[in-house]
């Protein structure tokens, strides 16, 4: 996602600890410790209140909302009863409430609707979010999202995140497409940023395929950033998902983009970036990814490569696992003995199935003139039995011809030692 300006300099492999002890079961399994509400529909508008009230992925926000609910956190804000700031106070004392049901008068009919925690279509692995320490004052739960397209984000399944540089090089957009699709077609969602580079190589390569993607917005859904990738998300849009925290007609910013990321690492099973320098917003998404204990995956590039190096930098910290394959990325993000991949061996030479001895009669002989048993077995270190032996059994399998001078090798088994 290398349209998000470059995020401060942090450890891939930082993990924030669970959170609140008073979250955890008595068994010390992690829940929500959100409060259940007797008026959905009324939690839903009041999600969709507050996201107008401030950028999305406040912490502060985030950490109130999932303590007590949306509606006793907009009252509370509302009375000046909570952690929220005069402007916060003023936001949800002017028209806020008929803005939120304006937008959702706007959205029927339409192919944009509004999903929040509670309801059928919310994705569960958005939820762990509430675990995580914030990242660059950015974290937490959304308290909703705008949702196009016409897949259910809560039916995707395994997920995986390609991300990487924007300024990308060929061979990046290459393998960052061929990884898309490659997973695209073993079932697997490719989420990414609808960016310039790898994000748009990565929803191209899984729509090649008729896969599913989903792109995620730090704008609005009807927003087309950048502006030449409209065609793009309007066909993510009609085959896949277009996501956004922001409401429809919001234009992106630098802290959206650092909020954004964070939703594309918690919809992903894993997350593989292609291409990446030091300073780069991809690796914010990675960072986010290892924060949840997702899959970190790395592409290696050409290390005089600069748009290599923090991919480089995260796999030799341990921060991300080398992948070159879509396979390998299924393999990596997929359940115990599922997708596992077998051994890949080289292509099979003529030699391979030779015994030490006859090998070392076969490159004890010339491949252009004649040699005598004599030298062949001073040569190869045997006797004149052993050798004779070994030179009958090599005449049998095509590797030797003797000519009226002695033996030499055939044509085709001088190439093959040639070119190991």
């Amino acid at each position: 996602m290398s349209a998000d300006p470059s995020p401060e300099s942090r450890s891939l492999v930082d993990r924030a600890p669970i959170a609140d002890p008073a979250f955890l079961t008595d068994r010390g399994a992690p829940t929500l410790p959100v409060a259940v509400t007797a008026d959905p529909a009324e939690e839903r508008l009041a999600r969709l209140e507050l996201s107008l009230m401030t950028e999305p992925g406040h912490p502060t926000l985030a950490a109130l909302v999932a303590t007590h609910g949306a509606i006793e956190a907009r009252d509370r804000i509302r009375a000046g009863d909570g952690p929220g700031t005069p402007t916060w106070r003023a936001a949800l004392g002017r028209d806020i409430r008929s803005r939120a049901e304006q937008q959702l008068a706007a959205a029927d009919g339409t192919d944009r609707r509004w999903v929040s925690p509670g309801d059928d279509e919310w994705p569960p692995p958005l939820d762990e979010l509430v675990h995580v320490e914030a990242l660059q004052e950015r974290g937490g739960v959304p308290l909703g999202l705008w949702v196009r397209g016409p897949r259910r984000l809560a039916t995707l399944g395994r997920a995986v995140a390609v991300v990487g540089a924007r300024a990308c090089t060929e061979y990046g957009a290459q393998v960052a497409g061929d990884i898309a699709a490659d997973c695209a077609d073993r079932g697997i969602a490719v989420v990414s940023g609808a960016a310039f580079g790898i994000d748009a190589a990565a929803h191209r390569g899984a729509l090649a395929v008729g896969g599913v993607t989903v792109a995620v917005l730090a704008c609005g859904v009807d927003v087309a950033y950048p502006t030449a990738h409209q065609p793009l998300i309007e066909r993510i849009a009609a085959e896949g998902l277009v996501v956004s925290e922001l409401c429809p007609g919001t234009r992106p910013s630098r802290v959206r983009f650092l909020a954004r990321n964070r939703m594309i690492a918690g919809l992903a099973s894993g997350a593989v970036v292609v291409e990446a320098a030091r300073r780069s917003g991809a690796l914010n998404t990675v960072n986010w990814a290892s924060r949840l204990g997702r899959v970190t995956m790395g592409v290696p590039g050409p290390v005089t490569s600069s748009t290599s190096q923090g991919v480089h930098q995260a796999i030799r910290d341990g921060g991300a696992l080398l992948v070159t394959s879509g396979g390998e990325v299924a393999e990596a993000i997929a359940p115990l003995g599922v997708d596992t991949l077998g051994w890949v061996s080289g292509k099979r030479r003529l030699t391979d199935d030779l015994t030490p001895d006859e090998l070392a009669v076969v490159e004890a002989l010339p491949s252009r003139r004649a040699a005598g048993v004599t030298t062949i077995a001073a040569d190869a270190h045997l006797s004149l039995e052993a050798t004779m032996a070994m030179l009958g059994r090599l005449l049998y399998a095509g590797h030797v011809e003797r000519t009226g001078d002695g033996w030499r090798l055939t044509r085709e088994t001088a190439r093959a030692l040639r070119t190991r």
